[in-house]
């Protein structure tokens, strides 16, 4: 095949069906690829069993939306037997990368999460480049946030210098080190300072010169122009009522603040006579539900674990109001917010969530801030939002549109690749 491929994308993600922003971001890249002349895009990934295994949240893999042709999703099998532990799945993942970096080809390389995939490609590119086959490669490495917060963070505290040098020394070895918020950028950074005061290097400096912002890539075209019909099949289905419901679509688990919204939302005189449409699945389920089953509002409140890829434009378009009330946590705190974005494409109900993180660079001033943590904060902006009048909201999905249109998945590819040095 390799004499028939003319430029190859490889990206190195947590790809579908976990439930993952830049899972989506990867998906999203990969299609944008193939628009911009890529002939052989590569989504490098992990076994869907090692996946359930790590207890990562997970989509049932019937409701996943098919990639288009030319984009392959390759997971490498582990390499070795039992006593090598892990090491038999990135050594899966490494080997392949070798055998795509040495065929010739002319091949662009993106990691999303340094810990473990930039690492993966930082291994790779050395071995390939000792075997003397042709490497004709170009690699950007996107840190998402949570991957520094939870390696890089917690080996500077436990004192762990070489985990640390580890992740950073791999990430500004790659030949485009972007981070996917100026909130993610300013945490590298402020992580960085901690090693070289500790240990006298000069991480920090390199980062300041190097790393840019490359803001997440998402398909607006599958957000817009939704056919109404449809959505009235999709609502039906789950047992919703446009207009009629507050929504909250994320993993579940604790950073997102779902705890605070049931509250909230509990407590809110204007949605006294909604529901509240809870959309994910993760490791906080049972005890939400919990949660909920106790709440004065048990009854109007509803789980959704099976909403498939195509029906979430629908459901978030056709909600009174939509809440992320992330708030940070010692394991993630939110360095974005995708659904902020898709949610303010898809013309609902006002967006409403906190100053956590690289929120504010996800909605600018389109949406309701509250205090992270505070449910009755929720339940003021809520009635705020559910308070608009017709031609508030049209207006304000006007403007909440046009600020989401920037995070196009074309216009964030253009502008990522005109900074990558294509391999001759």
């Amino acid at each position: 095949m390799s004499h028939q491929t003319h430029r190859r994308l490889v990206i190195v993600v947590r790809a579908d069906p976990v439930i993952c922003g830049h899972s989506v971001e990867a998906r999203n890249l990969a299609e944008a690829a193939l628009q911009r002349g890529f002939d052989d895009v590569r989504i490098v990934t992990w076994p869907i069993d090692l996946l359930e295994a790590a207890g990562l949240p997970l989509k049932p893999l019937d409701t996943i939306s098919p990639y288009s042709p030319g984009i392959t999703v390759e997971r490498p099998a582990p390499i070795g037997d039992y006593k090598i532990v892990d090491g038999r799945f990135t050594s899966g993942v490494v080997g392949r990368l070798v055998e795509l970096f040495t065929d010739g080809v002319p091949t662009v390389c993106m990691s999303l999460y340094l810990s473990p995939h930039t690492l993966c490609v930082a291994e790779a590119v050395r071995i390939a480049q000792s075997t003397g086959l042709p490497v004709r490669l170009a690699t950007i490495a996107e840190a998402v946030g949570s991957d520094v917060t939870n390696v890089v963070r917690a080996a500077v505290a436990e004192d762990r210098f070489g985990a640390a040098a580890q992740v950073l020394a791999s990430y500004l070895s790659q030949d485009v080190p972007v981070a996917v918020s100026e909130y993610t950028r300013d945490v590298i950074i402020e992580e960085a300072v901690a090693v070289d005061e500790r240990h006298g290097t000069d991480f920090a400096e390199q980062c300041r010169r190097r790393i840019s912002i490359s803001y997440p890539a998402i398909d607006t075209a599958s957000w817009l122009a939704l056919d109404p019909a449809e959505t009235e099949r999709v609502l039906a289905r789950h047992g919703l009522t446009k207009g009629r419901y507050v929504l909250s679509l994320s993993r579940l688990m604790p950073a997102k603040g779902i705890d605070d919204l049931i509250a909230g939302f509990s407590t809110s005189e204007a949605a006294a006579g909604l529901d509240l449409a809870i959309v994910g699945r993760g490791p906080s389920e049972a005890d939400l539900r919990a949660v909920a089953a106790a709440s004065p509002a048990a009854s109007r409140i509803h789980f959704l674990t099976d909403v498939s890829d195509a029906e979430k434009p629908h459901i978030m378009s056709a909600s009174a109001a939509y809440v992320l009330a992330t708030k940070p946590t010692e394991q993630f705190v939110e360095t974005f917010g995708i659904t902020l974005v898709e949610s303010m494409l898809a013309g609902g109900g006002p967006v409403i969530t906190t100053d956590c993180g690289g929120t504010l660079e996800a909605v600018g001033d389109t949406a309701i801030i509250v205090e992270a943590g505070s449910s009755a904060a929720i339940a003021t902006a809520l009635d705020e939002a559910l308070s608009y009048s017709p031609a508030e909201l049209a207006a304000h999905v006007v403007k909440a549109r046009a600020y989401a249109m920037r995070f196009d998945r074309l216009a964030v590819f253009d502008h990522l690749f005109e900074r990558v040095l294509q391999p001759a």
